[in-house]
């Protein structure tokens, strides 16, 4: 079910990228989320579920606060940076997930996490080696400097979102998810947002869709396995961003990408690897 969310949520990226271009990241986001909360509301509503309060509104309206952040400046740099490279960037979320989620979780740390953050942080190295060897312009790097952000940000959403799943059912999760977001946008709305024209209209609409569809799957899966085993199925995302880049926007992958989100993922598969576990005969001796 992860799987699937990722793969419709690269979908998603790419309707995004093309409303971020023609609109501004700002935009694009706030009308993204009040079609999500248009979606998800009127299912909650029709299933006449009561509001949360206490504890669990307030995770919700801090993890509401990190995914918008962390969705802003991810949406922002991919509109300035091909698809492909901008995924292979947020997959330092999983080993940057591994350690807020010990800090605030209690998951355990395994001793390969140094490493594999180690390797993982030589594949952005590389990554930003593209930039410079290929004379990049300000605003790739600037936009290459608000994803890497952007994933840190998605790391911390990751964690929450375990948190919130264990006390949530998904409905409640997309909802408030989007909500907290739209509001927080829309104070900003009358300064950094503008109306989308009539020809973006269905497409806002159907990048809610997909986002909703996306954030109830996610949801069901991370209310059922851990944060580190979960965060792996990112990786499927850099070949829908790449396929999609190509055939949307005209982009090509490069080497320097390729081979950095290679290192990225190689980093990260050996900071969730679990222990192999010791027979019973040797453990006895």
């Amino acid at each position: 079910m992860g799987a699937i969310g990722i793969a419709i949520y690269a979908g998603m990226d790419a309707i995004m990228k093309g409303l971020s271009i023609a609109s501004g990241a700002y935009s694009a986001v706030l009308w993204r989320s009040i079609a999500g909360v248009l979606i998800a509301g009127s299912v909650f509503l029709a299933r006449r579920r009561r509001w949360p309060r206490g504890a669990a509104l307030r995770l919700h309206i801090v993890r509401g606060m990190v995914a918008g952040s962390s969705v802003l400046l991810f949406f922002w740099g991919l509109a300035r940076v091909p698809m492909a490279k901008g995924v292979a960037l947020t997959f330092l979320a999983p080993v940057v997930a591994i350690f807020l989620a010990a800090a605030t979780l209690g998951e355990r740390i395994r001793p390969r996490a140094m490493l594999g953050a180690g390797g993982a942080a030589i594949g952005v190295l590389v990554i930003a080696a593209g930039e410079v060897s290929r004379d990049a312009s300000t605003d790739s790097v600037l936009g290459t400097i608000a994803i890497v952000i952007a994933s840190i940000l998605y790391a911390g959403n990751l964690v929450l979102l375990r948190r919130q799943a264990q006390g949530a059912d998904p409905l409640e999760v997309t909802l408030f998810t989007s909500l907290v977001i739209a509001v927080l946008l829309l104070l900003g709305a009358p300064w950094l947002s503008g109306w989308p024209t009539w020809p973006q209209l269905p497409v806002v609409g159907f990048a809610g869709a997909l986002g909703t569809i996306s954030s109830l799957l996610m949801a069901w899966a991370y209310a059922r396995a851990e944060t580190q085993l979960l965060a792996t199925v990112e990786y499927s995302a850099f070949v829908w961003a790449g396929v999609l880049g190509y055939l949307v926007f005209g982009e090509v992958v490069t080497i320097f990408t390729v081979a950095g989100a290679a290192l990225i993922v190689a980093g990260c598969l050996v900071a969730v690897r679990a222990p192999t576990p010791v027979p019973q005969s040797e453990a006895a001796l």
